[in-house]
């Protein structure tokens, strides 16, 4: 699991539970001490649960496994691919769950698009403390799909090792699409959780957010139009509730995280992602080119307070 921050770790922890050999691989030194001496704590509203699983600071020294997920940051996508790229043999699958659109060509360009699967997630992850990490997954899906379209024997193997680990998914013949399905989702929250600070309990019930929060959904999903990419979603009002729907009420979008964590955001891949799709299909964005410009302006502040 290369990037194994909430997010990774959830989905890392969920497979090791099933029985696979899962490593964790994330920077966070304090993260990596309290999940190799205590394991790692899942929690939600209901309960706990320890899962025993390795963890290290790099890949430096690891085997090249059968599947690499990556879930680093995007913007962090090629130097983090590059240093794994032992782990690529010929047979290894690399899987990316990131955010955004456009990582999947970058790690392709490091290890070859034949190596690459490409799939977004709606299970939901948050870092409390080191070693320990709320988690969502309950009714929250991961799509996963061959960038050509073809229906393969390591996608499948793939879906029924998440399947068998407790996480929904379904395989995609068109995962173009689905990128911008999730980018829609994204959008509804991402830039409106950074600029408000507000967590999903608070943030899903603001009626002002939610006005606004719906016609960001409703440029994106013009744009994807415009560029002739199939998505299905028509009604506007449907990422953004997907966005918190079964999350507990605490819960934060990762951009508010990294906002508060004083680190830089994804931004550029989500509403970022929309502006520059707006440019090429001829499509108005001035909601998303707003809060692309806000959040830029906010990721300075935090720079220079750092």
């Amino acid at each position: 699991m290369l990037g194994a921050g909430s997010l990774g770790s959830v989905i890392g922890a969920c497979l090791a539970r099933s029985g696979h050999h899962v490593t964790l691989v994330t920077r966070n030194e304090a993260h990596v001490n309290a999940v190799r001496t205590h394991g790692l704590r899942l929690v939600d509203d209901d309960h706990t649960v320890r899962v025993s699983v390795d963890a290290a600071t790099s890949a430096g020294e690891l085997s090249p496994p059968d599947l690499v997920i990556v879930l680093v940051k995007s913007f962090d996508t090629t130097a983090a691919v590059a240093a794994a790229r032992h782990l690529v043999a010929s047979d290894t699958v690399v899987l990316t769950l990131q955010n955004g659109v456009g990582c999947e060509e970058l790690i392709g360009a490091v290890v070859g698009s034949e190596h690459v699967i490409a799939g977004r997630t709606f299970v939901g992850g948050r870092l409390v403390e080191p070693g320990v990490v709320e988690f969502g997954v309950t009714g929250r899906r991961t799509v996963i799909g061959e960038l050509d379209g073809t229906r393969t024997d390591r996608l499948e193997r793939i879906g029924d090792a998440f399947e068998a680990a407790g996480l929904a998914v379904d395989l995609s013949t068109d995962i173009v699409a689905m990128m911008w399905e999730k980018l829609f989702v994204n959008v509804a929250t991402g830039a409106w959780s950074a600029l408000t600070g507000l967590a999903y309990g608070e943030l899903s019930v603001h009626a002002d957010v939610e006005r606004m929060a719906v016609a960001t959904v409703s440029e994106a999903i013009s744009v994807a139009r415009g560029l002739d990419i199939a998505v299905t979603t028509t009604d506007p009002t449907e990422p953004w509730r997907n966005a918190w729907s079964g999350l507990p009420g605490g819960f934060k979008a990762s951009m508010l995280q990294s906002v508060e964590k004083g680190s830089r955001t994804e931004v550029d891949v989500m509403h970022g992602a929309v502006s520059a799709g707006g440019r090429r299909a001829g499509v108005p964005t001035p909601i998303n080119d707003t809060l692309l410009a806000a959040v830029r302006g906010l990721e300075r502040r935090l720079e220079l307070e750092r």
